[in-house]
């Protein structure tokens, strides 16, 4: 029974010392701690976009709070999208720097041309007949309406619409147009009423408000002429009732 035992302790102690053994020449089993992390070098996570630069591929929009809309210039002056302001435009309105149309057998009518009348008549009450005789040899035009002017007026009374005629006013030499003046509201409400001693009258273009040529300065009555804010005037006419009659 001694024998026995003693073999068990004799093994025991034999299967400890190869352990032992084992552990020393690092053959054994060892403790390798907590895992690490991948290197720095093998990382694959996004990073965030930052605002104001370019996300994914450089042929895209920018986005974030520098980016600009597509198609607008930063600088507005020099923006090729919009109007080139470089004048290009033409006129479709006759030239008026002689005075004639293209083919020189018509003239625009004026001072130089004509003889100018300007008479209060009695009916209707506070109207003016202006009168315009070709004293030229040429066919001349009246455009548009006559721009009056009382002495030293700063306005000038705009035409009654209503009174356009349908094709311009064309005098032969010797013949006459008219234009009709409204000089004061008959009842009174015109203001600003005052005498006048002298009248321009400026002719236009062939081109609204263009000059026309030479103006004319037709004598009144020696009292003068009384006219307020409700001055108004026609269209030139080829006729004296339509110039009257408004």
């Amino acid at each position: 029974m001694r024998i026995r035992r003693t073999r068990h302790l004799l093994a025991l102690t034999a299967l400890t010392a190869l352990a032992l053994t084992a552990c020393g020449n690092g053959s054994g089993v060892q403790d390798q701690g907590a895992s690490q992390p991948a290197s720095s070098s093998t990382t694959a996570t996004a990073q965030p976009t930052k605002p104001g630069t370019v996300s994914g591929s450089t042929s895209g929009s920018t986005s974030g709070s520098n980016a600009k809309p597509v198609g607008t210039s930063s600088n507005p002056a020099k923006d090729t999208t919009g109007s080139t302001g470089n004048g290009t435009g033409k006129s479709t309105g006759k030239s008026t720097g002689t005075g004639t149309d293209s083919t020189g057998t018509r003239v625009l009518c004026n001072g130089s041309n004509t003889k100018v009348t300007a008479q209060p008549v009695p009916r209707p009450l506070n109207h003016m007949l202006i009168t315009v005789t070709n004293t030229g040899s040429k066919l001349c035009d009246l455009t548009y309406w006559p721009v009056l002017r009382f002495d030293q007026m700063q306005w000038a009374p705009q035409a009654a619409e209503e009174t356009q005629p349908q094709a311009v006013t064309s005098l032969a030499p010797g013949e006459s147009g008219y234009a009709g003046v409204l000089l004061s509201a008959a009842d009174g409400s015109g203001d600003g009423g005052m005498t006048a001693k002298k009248l321009t009258i400026a002719f236009q273009g062939y081109t609204p408000n263009s000059a026309g040529g030479a103006s004319a300065t037709p004598a009144l009555p020696a009292k003068g002429v009384y006219y307020d804010s409700s001055l108004a005037v026609t269209y030139w006419q080829q006729d004296r009732d339509d110039a009257l009659n408004w």
